[in-house]
C-alpha cells in the first residue's frame, strides 16, 4: 500500500513537472491556434491607408513620354540623404517634401497643395490634375520617405523605429527591435494611436491567428506599440523588491546594533 503511494505521488509529480515545461513552452509561442498541418489559410488583414500627417516625408515624381516637359514640376536634385540620416551620400535624389503643420506642401509650378488626410494615391491624382493642364499624360509617383512609430516594453531593443513602407505590421515593429524578450506577455500587446485628435488603444494578441484581421495589425504615423511583461517578470519583479527592502531593513539594524555594542563596550570599558 505505501509503495503504491509511492508511485502515484511520483507519476503525479512527473505529470505537474510536464504540464508546467509545456505550458512555459507555449507561452513563448506566436499564433498558437494555428492548426497542425502543412499549410491554411490565415485571417485577412485590413487594407492599410497611411493618410499623410503634418512632418511626414515624402517625395513627389513627375514624368512623361517629353521628360524635358516636366522637368520643371521636378524639385532640383538634393543629397542623398534623409531627414534624421547624419551620413553625406554622393548621389543625388530628388528633394523630399515635409508636410507643413498647416497641412500643405509647395511643388514648383503648381505652389501650394493641401494633402494632410490624403493618400499617396489621391495626392498622385491631384497633382496628376495640374500637371495635365501643361503636359499630356503625366505620370506622378507619390511615395513616403519616412514616419516613426516607437516601441516600448519587453523588446530586446525598444526604440523609435523609422518606417519607409506604407505597410509595416506590429510584426514588422517587433523584428525591427529584435523580437519580444521571454518575459513579454504575448497575449496582451497594446497599440496606442491617435485618430481624430483622440488617443485610442487596441489590444492585439499574438497567440491568437486574429491578430492578422486587427486595425492596427499595419502600423500608422506615430503609433506606440507596448509590450507588457508577463507573471513572471512582474513576480521577480516584487521579489527583487521586497529582497532589497528586506535586505535595507537587516542593514539598518546590523548597523544599530553595531553603535548599541560600541557604546556598550566603552561605557564598560570606562
Amino acid at each position: 500500500m505505501k509503495n503504491n503511494f509511492l508511485f502515484i505521488a511520483i507519476v503525479a509529480a512527473v505529470a505537474l513537472l510536464s504540464s508546467c515545461s509545456t505550458t512555459k513552452e507555449n507561452n513563448l509561442a506566436y499564433f498558437k491556434n494555428t492548426p497542425q498541418v502543412a499549410s491554411g489559410s490565415l485571417p485577412q488583414s485590413p487594407l492599410n491607408e497611411i493618410r499623410l500627417i503634418a512632418d511626414d516625408e515624402i517625395t513627389i515624381t513627375v514624368s512623361s513620354m517629353a521628360p524635358e516637359a516636366t522637368a520643371m514640376f521636378n524639385a532640383p536634385l538634393a543629397n542623398n540623404a534623409s531627414r534624421g540620416d547624419t551620413e553625406m551620400k554622393t548621389s543625388g535624389r530628388l528633394s523630399t517634401y515635409i508636410v507643413g503643420q498647416d497641412g500643405n506642401i509647395t511643388m514648383p509650378v503648381i505652389g501650394k497643395l493641401a494633402v494632410a488626410g490624403m493618400t499617396t494615391h489621391e495626392v498622385e491624382e491631384l497633382v496628376k490634375r495640374h500637371v495635365s493642364q501643361v503636359v499630356k499624360d503625366p505620370y506622378v509617383k507619390v511615395q513616403i520617405m519616412g514616419y516613426y512609430v516607437n516601441v516600448m516594453g519587453e523588446v530586446k531593443e525598444p526604440g523609435r523605429v523609422r518606417v519607409t513602407s506604407e505597410r509595416f505590421s506590429v510584426l514588422d515593429a517587433l523584428a525591427s527591435c529584435g523580437d519580444l524578450t521571454e518575459y513579454a506577455d504575448r497575449a496582451s500587446i497594446m497599440v496606442v494611436r491617435e485618430e481624430n485628435g483622440e488617443k485610442k488603444f487596441y489590444r492585439l494578441n499574438l497567440a491568437d491567428t486574429d491578430v492578422f484581421a486587427s486595425p492596427c495589425y499595419y502600423l500608422q504615423q506615430n503609433d506606440v506599440v507596448y509590450v507588457e511583461p508577463n507573471a513572471i517578470k512582474i513576480d521577480n519583479s516584487k521579489y527583487n523588491t521586497n529582497n532589497a527592502y528586506k535586505l535595507t531593513v537587516i542593514s539598518t539594524i546590523v548597523s544599530a546594533a553595531s553603535v548599541i555594542a560600541s557604546l556598550v563596550i566603552a561605557l564598560t570599558v570606562k
